[in-house]
């Protein structure tokens, strides 16, 4: 069903700006879209802007969307659009090197062209787009109401702290430049950002809107999330719950066992998080926004079992017999990656294999993860604070002793930079993979699209050490040959048997086989096709797994397919708190 205003106190009353954010695969996309389609129903000019680097706006609203406002026709009033981080680059770098074209030499306007080609660059020139939607009122005069539909947490905290971190270090920065090079394109809007700022935390203005599932993990990251939000200022927050659950089928004990976790997580939410104005979305059984809605309409595939089938176990002892190398499971937000990569781990390690388990994802809890404690396998994550801080001591030590106080100061200045952490952050995965060297490195991922910066990184990063042999560090100069080689680096594809995982899973393999990375296998999660369930609800959902699975069956030359499992309640999610359409 679609969101009213009348069961939904957030949507009342609305503040101009909505955000949408939450733990992957919460259904932060589905409410937003809802809330979008409720809003122009009332006659209000609606605009909805996606800005995850992995948006599948696309694909819910059935309609190609581009980088400028999109009319939805099926929904007059509605318009959507995405912000592109690559084109935003594109245009970035552009903006800043056109003026020393003709002016420079060729091989100086290749260097300014080198510095930007980061994923630095790509967040930097994604926040200028957004800023502009979200303080610059040109840009979006014609509307009544702008809804953000964001990426998962961890990268939407990061894009919300840039304004006032670009900001102060607009203000503190004498010199003008950074790591970017010429500071040109973004000290022109030093407004804009102290603007954006200021939007951010009025609630006259702005709400946001944290969207959660009644389960342990995303519940967990709600109120971290909430309790970040307040840090940067930010108050005027509400709560949805997706997907609540009540089976009609009590003889079911699936289902009754997917009930029973989402009242306890529920019960046992945090005071702060519970104190929300909060409103609850039930689980259906047929998704109802865009051309998911054509997929439900068609008749249920029949049992089968697809050829190319194996299980997570073999897949493991293929795996093991080189003793050594990097495992990374990628995939959409919310689909399991973490828990995917906690069993390979644990099967690893029960081999006896030495292994480290850690994440990319600021988000990530891979410690509550771990099905068992073992001596030989160490669990860690890449913390982005910690490796700010050694990058940086690293480059003082270094550079430092060589500079006037004139130097030092500039050094400081491009320190202070947001930058630095992608770049910290960077450094501390390559040498997470070259750990590989000696024993197992089980990396779960950040969702799809900052995943992909990463790899952006990896291919910049690269090229410079192509330019020159000596100042990079070994794990970097190493770093894409290993994720190129498929007897060192084993990339597992994780997903749903839903359309929208599925189809951005794909998206994501071509994004990886550019970079001239290709996976070792696809996992299909948390099914209910092998399951015996009587419950409407859920014998309906199952009913349209069929065909998702046997387009990624098709698809790919090693499938592992998983089913939920009710007695890893604690540690799995449940197979339909899903991307759904309320």
């Amino acid at each position: 069903m679609l969101l009213t205003g009348a069961e939904t106190p957030f949507l009342q009353s609305p503040p101009r700006i909505l955000f949408f954010t939450g733990k992957g695969g919460v259904g932060k996309t589905s409410v937003a879209c809802s809330s979008a389609i409720e809003l122009a129903r009332r006659g209000l000019r609606v605009l909805l802007v996606s800005t995850d680097p992995a948006s599948n706006l696309d694909e819910v609203l059935g309609v190609s969307l581009g980088t400028r406002p999109t009319p939805v026709e099926s929904v007059p009033g509605l318009s959507a659009m995405n912000v592109d981080p690559e084109a935003a680059a594109r245009a970035y770098r552009e903006r800043v090197v056109g003026p020393y074209r003709g002016a420079l030499p060729d091989a100086a306007v290749r260097s300014i062209e080198e510095q930007l080609s980061g994923a630095c660059t790509v967040e930097i020139a994604a926040f200028d787009e957004f800023s502009k939607l979200l303080a610059d009122p040109s840009t979006t005069k014609e509307f009544d109401h702008i809804l953000f539909d964001t990426a998962p947490t961890g990268h939407t905290l990061r894009l919300l702290s840039l304004p006032s971190a670009w900001t102060s270090y607009l203000d503190a920065n004498a010199g003008g430049t950074s790591c970017l090079g010429p500071l040109s394109g973004l000290g022109d809007n030093r407004e804009l950002y102290a603007a954006s700022a200021a939007a951010l935390s009025a609630p006259k203005t702005t709400l946001l809107v944290l969207v959660t599932r009644p389960e342990k993990s995303a519940i967990v990251e709600a109120e971290r999330t909430r309790l970040e939000l307040a840090e940067l200022g930010i108050e005027n927050v509400c709560l949805v719950v997706n997907a609540v659950f009540t089976t009609s089928t009590p003889s079911d004990p699936i289902a009754v066992a997917l009930e029973a976790r989402g009242k306890q997580a529920l019960r046992n939410m945090p005071a702060g998080l519970a104190r929300l104005a909060r409103t609850d979305v039930p689980l259906v059984a047929t998704p109802l926004v865009g051309i998911a809605r054509a997929a439900a309409a068609a008749p249920p595939p029949a049992a089968h079992k697809p050829a190319s089938e194996t299980t997570l176990d073999a897949l493991v002892e293929e795996i093991a017999r080189a003793g050594h190398g990097v495992v990374m499971t990628m995939g959409k937000g919310g689909v399991g990656k973490t828990t995917v990569a906690a069993r390979v781990a644990d099967a690893l390690a029960r081999r006896g294999l030495a292994v480290t388990f850690t994440t990319t994802d600021p988000a990530a809890h891979v410690a509550a993860a771990v099905l068992e404690r073992r001596a030989n396998l160490r669990v860690e994550r890449i913390d982005p604070v910690v490796e700010t801080a050694r990058y940086s001591a690293e480059v003082r030590a270094t550079s430092s002793p060589t500079l006037d106080a004139a130097g030092r100061a500039l050094l400081e200045e491009d320190l202070r930079s947001p930058c630095t952490t992608e770049i910290a952050v960077f450094r501390a995965f390559a040498e997470t993979v070259a750990r590989g060297e000696q024993g197992f490195v089980v990396i779960d991922t950040a969702p799809t699209g900052h995943t992909l910066l990463l790899l952006d990184a990896a291919e910049a990063y690269h090229r410079e050490v192509e330019r020159r042999a000596s100042g990079v560090p070994e794990a970097v100069r190493a770093l894409l040959p290993h994720l190129r080689d498929p007897a060192f680096t084993h990339v597992l594809i994780v997903t749903l048997p839903e359309a929208t995982p599925v189809h951005e899973a794909m998206h994501l393999e071509h994004d990886l086989a550019r970079a001239g990375v290709h996976p070792a296998a696809w996992v299909v999660n948390q099914c209910l096709t092998p399951l015996a369930i009587t419950d409407p609800i859920l014998s309906a959902r199952r009913a349209r797994e069929g065909r998702f699975i046997d387009e990624v069956g098709a698809h790919t030359a090693k499938l592992v397919m998983l089913p939920w499992e009710p007695d890893r309640a604690a540690r799995v999610d449940p197979p339909a708190a899903l991307e759904q359409a309320p």
